[in-house]
């Protein structure tokens, strides 16, 4: 992506759809006795990006989903949540995509993994107690199962959606 306009109007439009699909995650409601578990659906757009462009475009969009996800419907506490497991997240998935060994669905479930373990490092710093890692081995599988589903939704999207300079 050359072009400066077209970089930031893709940019855009994917925090966007990031912020959509994190307000669409809230309605729908999820009743399961771990806390935390989430869908991740604004992670669609965070494998659409590390996959067609680079980490750097996935990560700006993550960051400023998160930081304004956290504004319109958080708090101090949601985002640190967030951005520990986002940050995680990204570093495990571009180190993933960059190896060209994984899949779109293979990457964002690995993603979706190390984000829970953010959030529980972040739980643990937050209330000085490690007890809370007992929550680890169902967010694992929740994180694999839900992050193998949103990456092949991603997986779709790359390679339905063609972008401008692509043959």
């Amino acid at each position: 992506m050359k072009n400066p306009a077209y970089r930031i109007t893709l940019l855009g439009v994917c925090t966007a759809a990031a912020m959509v699909l994190s307000y669409i995650e809230t309605l729908i409601p999820v009743s399961v006795a771990v806390p935390g578990i989430k869908l991740g659906l604004a992670n669609i757009v965070a494998i659409f990006l590390l996959v067609k462009f680079d980490w750097k475009h996935a990560a700006a969009v993550s960051l400023v989903r998160v930081l304004l996800t956290a504004l319109l419907f958080g708090n101090a506490a949601s985002l640190a949540y967030s951005a520990s497991g986002a940050a995680i997240s990204m570093l495990v998935m571009a180190l993933l995509k960059g190896s060209d060994r994984f899949t779109a669905v293979g990457i964002s479930a690995a993603g979706a993994v190390a984000h829970n373990a953010g959030q529980i490092l972040m739980a643990i710093l937050l209330t000085g107690t490690a007890h809370i890692a007992y929550w680890l081995p169902p967010l694992i599988l929740s994180g694999a199962a839900t992050g193998a589903a949103i990456g092949a939704a991603g997986a779709l999207l790359i390679k339905k959606v063609r972008v401008k300079g692509e043959n």
